[in-house]
């Protein structure tokens, strides 16, 4: 068996995390940036804010807009770590997720413990951890 790249897996989840978005909110996101930083996968999506959520905060309902995001996000994060799991091969230690109404722009960190097995783990960026006492 062949094993991917880094470069693979950050195209599968970026692919994948289109379709998502697609199939459960009707709106794709205009980009994706995905990033595997040690043991972490750094996400990031413009123009990810569904058209009912802009309605709102046009209408001065940025309140309600927030509320249907963070359920939005509840209902979508379990199915969004089940596609990096299974992409990676590995279990997601935690995954969080945020999004910016005003900006359009999503942000999520999924966190593991073990890097993917690929044939080009020196591509990975080694983050340098600190500890804070």
């Amino acid at each position: 068996m062949v094993q991917a790249n880094i470069e693979q897996l950050e195209k599968e989840i970026s692919q994948q995390i289109v379709k998502l978005y697609d199939d459960r909110l009707g709106k794709s996101p205009s980009q994706i940036i995905c990033h595997f930083f040690d043991t972490e996968i750094v996400i990031s999506l413009e123009n990810s804010v569904t058209q009912a959520e802009q309605t709102l905060l046009k209408g001065g309902y940025a309140s309600l807009a927030e509320q249907v995001r963070l359920y939005l996000e509840k209902i979508t994060n379990p199915e969004l770590k089940s596609l990096i799991e299974e992409i990676i091969g590995k279990p997601v230690l935690d995954l969080m997720t945020n999004t910016n109404l005003a900006t359009g722009r999503t942000g999520i960190i999924v966190i593991f413990n073990q890097l993917p097995e690929v044939c080009n783990p020196e591509s990975i960026s080694q983050g340098k951890c600190q500890e804070f006492s």
